[in-house]
């Protein structure tokens, strides 16, 4: 493709997964972000501190980039479950992703994004109507500060075990969201694609009518594998699913689809993170050639 990736798409990447809080000072890779002129886009997540909240704010509001927020952390860290059948655990959920939503519009956001929580098979109908409530909810509440709730679909069976889940039901929730709320869309991430078994054409073909946000990155799905499960390693990882010619796939669906939208880009994030022992600014170097590599390739 001679024409640059940054006219269809604002490029962007999940701040606190590629210079993960235990090793890596918030502002300072903020800053780092905002210096690099590859990115249009900085997803953020919940800063717990009011001056570093107010610091992270300000230096975005320099930047000109896109601002998102993901509020999946909020969610996974102490276990909570939007789509919890005991209701004071599904409105503890609801909770923090109501807060997160204020905390999205003081640092520049346009919305939240959140994840499904675990179910049983026996459950799954009651789990389902119960994750409605809670979205309806957030896009009710969204929807006054003029803002976006997107659920992003992860695996169903290996790691984190979300209800959505498999596109066929991520595509059936989105619908039923609609129905009442037109600030809602899916976020759809080929690091995921693995983990649910199922390919890009696939996904992007099944639920294209509700994407509104793209993530890509890498993962480990061989069982007894060093970093198997929900990981995002690099790519070029050992043994791990996605490297040049899968994100080259994704792109090309993309583009068969009519994603590639100079006037209205959508954001396209990576979701990467290092290992322990890994750099992350490396990791992130590693990103941007894989992404411009598969670019490169894609058919006119």
């Amino acid at each position: 493709m001679r024409e640059s990736i940054h006219k269809y798409f604002d490029m962007g990447l999940i701040q606190w997964m590629s210079y993960p809080p235990q090793r890596y000072d918030m502002l300072e890779s903020v800053t780092k972000v905002a210096q690099d002129s590859f990115f249009n886009a900085i997803e953020m997540t919940q800063i717990p501190d009011d001056d570093h909240r107010a610091a992270a704010r300000d230096l975005l509001a320099q930047s000109h980039m896109r601002v998102c927020y993901g509020a999946q952390p909020r969610l996974l860290g102490p276990g909570l479950n939007p789509n919890a059948l005991n209701e004071e655990d599904r409105v503890l959920a609801e909770k923090t992703l109501l807060e997160a939503i204020d905390e999205a519009d003081y640092l520049g956001a346009k919305g939240i994004a959140f994840l499904a929580g675990k179910w049983k098979e026996d459950t799954k109908e009651e789990a389902y109507q119960q994750l409605l409530k809670t979205t309806r909810n957030l896009c009710s509440y969204a929807a006054k500060k003029d803002m976006m709730v997107e659920l992003e679909i992860f695996d169903y069976d290996m790691d984190k075990c979300s209800l959505i889940g498999p596109a066929p039901l991520a595509a059936r929730f989105a619908g039923d969201v609609r129905l009442t709320h037109n600030n809602f869309g899916l976020i759809v991430d080929l690091s995921h694609f693995p983990t649910t078994y199922e390919t890009s054409k696939y996904v992007i073909q099944c639920t294209k009518p509700y994407i509104t946000h793209l993530h890509i990155g890498n993962n480990v799905v061989k069982d007894g594998c060093e970093c198997y499960g929900d990981l995002h390693p690099r790519f070029g990882y050992p043994d791990s699913a996605n490297d040049v010619p899968e994100l080259l796939d994704f792109f090309q669906v993309l583009k068969n689809e009519g994603f590639l939208d100079a006037r209205d880009p959508m954001v396209l994030s990576f979701e990467v993170q290092p290992r322990p022992h890994e750099d992350a600014d490396i990791i992130v170097a590693n990103t941007k050639r894989v992404i411009e590599r598969a670019w490169s390739l894609l058919e006119e």
